[in-house]
């Protein structure tokens, strides 16, 4: 099986047209967070009155999962405990969103682990990186595990603004403390990875990330491989879910604080204040690629851009290439949901109520998704803000973070549970199916089927029902 060239760090993949400073970019971060955070009195009155907070509520009212009802929703209810264990959140947090999401985005790195980074040169030259992370004391250079371990790894995707977050850093963390390998994908250019081709990466394009899980699972064929997306990351997870189908090679996948509706999110624009911070700071490390990308863009609009659909459009539309895509025909092949039907794996969607970037839920989440599709599951939460999920230390691993691991380790233990009932049901001669038999046999000579990836064609007819 092929797979995508693979480079160290210690080696030049190739040459890059420009690699950003984060020196300048730390020092805006710094400033903004302090701008952001005299701001947030202004939006406690707002926030409290619309999401008022009770000190005799109930556990049950701080969380709701909304799904069809199957076999496999009825074992999560039972068996993920952790489901109701955002109750009894801090007034600070529940009063401020906002402050949620803050300290998500500008708080700094878990110190309880670090990353070593692996480039991947892709089919056109260009060159994504993935973060593996390690705890302290690992050696700095990956060692790379035998191609029989079977290690479950989870593959974390952050929002597409280029920058690993604290959140990310913890999950990653939580993630080695329960038995994963844990790493990060990076897009071209984001986070410090060279930018060797003029080509960006559209927000629903996966083509990028399909060629890193084909060389994750190149090298180790037999782990499980789980993925979580964060933010507008969620969007490139459920692109990519959908339009790869059962051929995705992932057990389970979860999404926090996905944007749904994300064309509507671009043409209403989110509050002014995330807006301005957003568009800022894509300004400043897109600019330092400017000379490359001239090639192919007009950066004086790009720049000139003063909302985020503008740059967007600027980036992906308005190019200098002969028959550009329009708005709409842009958004027809990079829309997170066109395909969303084709999706075959459990995918755990992670909100909250009160998101200050995502807006409005009744008008943002698609419900009957989760009312008539049996492969989602939507766990709302009162409180969170927009990739928060912060009961009460700082330090503690977030609530979303061990949902999500808890769902994957349900997920799992249901499908060995049914394959072993249709085992006993087998030998009792109660149960025949010579193609389900067949399958297995194919997958065994193939050699190249992802691990229980044809065990989830079968499953789908008992947990769906």
């Amino acid at each position: 099986m092929s797979a995508p060239s693979s480079c160290s760090t210690t080696e030049a993949p190739c040459t890059s047209l420009q690699t950003p400073s984060t020196t300048a970019m730390l020092g805006w971060a710094a400033s903004l967070g302090t701008l952001l955070l005299l701001l947030l009195w202004s939006y406690r009155k707002r926030f409290s009155s619309t999401f008022p907070a009770a000190e005799d509520e109930k556990s049950e009212e701080d969380y709701k999962l909304i799904c069809k009802p199957s076999a496999l929703a009825q074992y999560l209810v039972k068996q993920c405990r952790s489901f109701g264990s955002y109750s009894g959140v801090s007034w600070l947090w529940r009063t401020f969103p906002t402050l949620q999401t803050l300290v998500g985005v500008l708080g700094p790195v878990d110190n309880g682990v670090h990353f070593v980074r692996e480039y991947l040169q892709l089919s056109d030259e260009g060159l994504v990186a993935l973060d593996w992370a390690m705890k302290p004391g690992q050696p700095q250079r990956r060692r790379r595990a035998s191609s029989n371990s079977t290690v479950p790894i989870l593959l974390v995707i952050p929002n597409s603004f280029g920058k690993i977050t604290r959140n990310t850093s913890k999950m990653c963390h939580l993630a080695l403390t329960h038995g994963y390998q844990a790493v990060i994908f990076n897009r071209r250019c984001h986070n410090g990875c060279p930018l060797s081709t003029t080509k960006l990466q559209p927000y629903g394009d996966p083509n990028d990330l399909r060629e890193a899980i084909r060389y994750i699972r190149h090298c180790q064929p037999s782990s499980r491989l789980f993925a979580a997306g964060e933010g507008t990351g969620a969007g490139l997870l459920l692109s990519y879910l959908g339009e790869c189908g059962s051929s995705s090679y992932i057990t389970a996948a979860g999404c926090i604080s996905p944007l749904f509706r994300i064309q509507d999110w671009y043409e209403a624009g989110c509050p002014w204040l995330w807006q301005a911070a957003l568009l800022l700071y894509q300004k400043m490390y897109l600019s330092r690629y400017a000379t490359a990308l001239g090639q192919l863009i007009n950066t004086e609009r790009l720049l000139e851009s003063r909302t985020l659909k503008e740059l967007e459009e600027a980036l992906f539309c308005q190019t200098k290439v002969p028959n550009g895509l329009t708005w709409d025909t842009y958004w027809e092949r990079n829309d997170p949901l066109r395909d969303i039907d084709e999706v075959a794996i459990p995918v755990l969607c992670i909100c909250s109520q009160d998101d200050p970037i995502r807006g409005e839920a009744h008008s943002t989440v698609p419900f009957e998704l989760f009312e008539t599709n049996p492969h989602f599951f939507l766990l709302m939460s009162r409180y969170g803000g927009h990739c928060g999920f912060i009961k009460d230390n700082m330090s503690a691993a977030m609530w979303s973070h061990g949902a999500l691991l808890d769902f994957f380790k349900s997920t799992v233990d249901f499908f060995a549970m049914e394959e072993r009932l249709k085992g006993l049901s087998r030998r009792k001669g109660t149960l025949s199916n010579f193609r389900t038999l067949q399958d297995r046999v194919n997958c065994r000579k193939e050699q190249n089927c992802p691990h229980n990836i044809h065990e989830i064609y079968n499953w789908q007819r008992s947990y769906t029902r």
